[in-house]
């Protein structure tokens, strides 16, 4: 069961390297198909592991990195049609029958989403009164003949019989990275500096990755991400790198945000989104699983973007991916999972798992809590119905003795010059010159368990046109060991001085803290070099090359954070749960 090399042909005669891995026998065999940025013989073993459960296992070079020729530009061109050209061509195979799971983790899973959704859009292009179901290989209308003819579903230039031909028939996404505005920026506005800095220097404009390029080059230039404006940073990284990075600046023109989610909702095949707590594109994870329209399972570990391959993740906290996937994807074949959308979440390191359902969350836009009206129909429905929800909101005021008491800084100075690092869980030891607000709960008198959203309703002033409002939520165990447990950070526009009521949402988060436990909470103006800072002139961060200090205030009064206690304990194991 050794994968050998093949090329498999796109619309336009580009062949992509494509490794396949067939088990043993001659019986026709369901496919799971890998497209990927990141090389395709880093998959090999796990195309082994595939074959070995009866699978036929591909993994495919994206088109323009390692093995496959052309131009890769992210997000932007062919991962659609060179996807669906691929399942096709599978389709086509002597030792294939015809069914097939797209797989991928970060961008790998845009890669089989895309594959998934474009004829879902290319439904929309068609007009109002196409049925998206109508795009989809099983049910599909005779298009040879009449109204339905090829010629009426062409998308870029690829008849829409071929298009169906290419939608897999499940997909396993983990830890998605949605598209190029989910990944620079957070919902609430501001820029992920760090990491797309890292994620460009490793892979963009090249054709193989260098993962420790950003380390190399900060080791050198140990002030490089100070670099203003943030749009020309790649002219300075391009020093240390020894090539040019000309796509940097497309990345923050980008402002399309939600695309693969709202596609997601007239989907009607099987989805499993996996993520971890951890891992900073949790919440599209999330969303991916709230908004899709077929079955669908969340797997949300505490895991970072790396899932159960970090190194650091303790022994009881690792699932079997592998074992699951499999599970899963025959369940998904066979037509077995259960229509409706549930999943599991860990409560942190306690080796347990949490059952959950879909329920609202605040809208980081607005003042207020979210209604009934902000929910979906299913969700609606749920209600209605008086569905079980063992999550409750847990409120700790900021001015209440069994809250969060206020130890300093209801005033404080957001200096873009000293910013409050991401990397440093350190905190100022008295208010005296105060660069954020700090505040602190008792110990917890009993164990606590947390799955689900969470979020801050801060009353807060700034003194500019512009403000970034970051949460920093630590966990202090009895020893006073810091732990983080929750972030959150949105980008504000309110006029200068007038105090403002808002959300910042915080992230789900599954975590069991023992008795003993105090939160800690920060409230500041920046949260560097995780994020970009912000000048506080009104300008765009990006683009700005000064920065002014802004002066803040918060108000303990009407301020709260609010936590997803688990209020009736229900532990699952998490196979069974998502499999069913």
């Amino acid at each position: 069961m050794n994968p050998r090399t093949l090329y498999v042909p796109t619309p336009d005669g580009t062949a992509l390297a494509t490794d396949v891995c067939l088990p043993d026998g001659t019986s026709p065999l369901p496919a799971v198909l890998i497209r990927t940025p990141y090389g395709r013989e880093a998959h090999r073993a796990e195309l082994r592991g595939w074959a070995a459960q009866g699978f036929a296992a591909l993994a495919q070079d994206v088109r323009g990195r390692h093995g496959s020729p052309g131009e890769w530009h992210p997000y932007r061109d062919h991962e659609e049609t060179d996807g669906a050209a691929t399942v096709a061509w599978v389709r086509a195979q002597a030792w294939s029958n015809g069914e097939v799971v797209a797989v991928g983790a970060s961008y790998a899973a845009y890669c089989a989403l895309v594959t998934v959704l474009a004829t879902s859009e290319a439904a929309c292009d068609t007009g109002p009164d196409t049925d998206p179901g109508d795009h989809h290989r099983d049910g599909a209308p005779d298009v040879r003949h009449g109204e339905g003819a090829p010629d009426a579903r062409h998308r870029d230039g690829v008849p829409g019989a071929f298009l169906r031909d290419g939608v897999p028939d499940a997909v396993i996404a983990a830890v998605p990275a949605l598209g190029l505005t989910e990944t620079a920026r957070e919902p609430g506005g501001p820029e992920r500096l760090w990491a797309r800095a890292g994620w460009w220097a490793a892979h963009g404009d090249r054709r193989d990755s260098d993962p420790d390029a950003l380390r190399r080059a900060l080791a050198d230039d140990p002030r490089l991400l100070e670099h203003l404006p943030v749009a020309r940073l790649a002219d300075r990284l391009a020093a240390s790198l020894g090539r040019e990075l000309p796509s940097w600046s497309g990345l923050w023109a980008d402002r399309t945000r939600g695309r693969l989610v709202a596609l997601g909702s007239s989907a009607r095949l099987p989805l499993l989104a996996v993520g971890g707590t951890r891992d900073p594109f949790a919440e599209d994870t999330v969303a991916l699983w709230r908004g899709w329209g077929g079955p669908t399972r969340l797997l949300l570990g505490p895991w970072g973007h790396r899932l159960t391959a970090d190194p650091a993740a303790p022994a009881r906290t690792r699932v079997n991916l592998g074992a699951l996937y499999v599970r899963w994807a025959r369940a998904a074949l066979a037509g077995r999972l259960e229509p409706t959308r549930h999943g599991v979440i860990a409560l942190g390191d306690s080796g347990r798992w949490h059952g959950t359902r879909p329920r609202s969350t605040p809208n980081p836009a607005s003042t207020q809590a979210a209604t009934p009206q902000d929910s979906s129909p299913q969700e609606g429905a749920e209600r209605r119905a008086g569905t079980d929800r063992p999550e409750a909101e847990s409120r700790w005021s900021f001015d209440a003795p069994t809250g969060l008491h206020l130890l300093h800084g209801a005033e404080f100075n957001a200096d873009p010059d000293r910013p409050v690092r991401s990397d440093d869980l350190t905190v100022p030891a008295d208010g005296e010159h105060a660069d954020r607000c700090l505040l602190l709960s008792p110990p917890l008198p009993r164990p606590l368990d947390l799955a689900g959203a969470a979020f801050a309703r801060i009353n807060v002033t700034a003194d500019t046109p512009c403000a970034d409002w970051a949460v920093r939520l630590t966990a202090l165990d009895p020893n006073g060991r810091a732990d983080p447990l929750a972030f959150g950070i949105v980008r504000r526009t309110d006029p200068p001085g007038e105090a403002a009521d808002i959300i910042v949402p915080l992230g789900t988060l599954g975590r069991r803290l023992p008795a003993g436990t105090r939160l800690r909470a920060e409230i500041a103006g920046h949260h560097f070099p995780a994020h970009a800072r912000n000048p506080h002139t009104g300008e765009d961060p990006v683009t700005a090359t000064r920065l002014a200090p802004s002066r803040r205030t918060v108000d303990p009064r009407g301020s709260a954070l609010h936590l997803p206690v688990v209020a009736r304990r229900r532990y699952v194991e998490p196979a069974p749960e998502i499999c069913r």
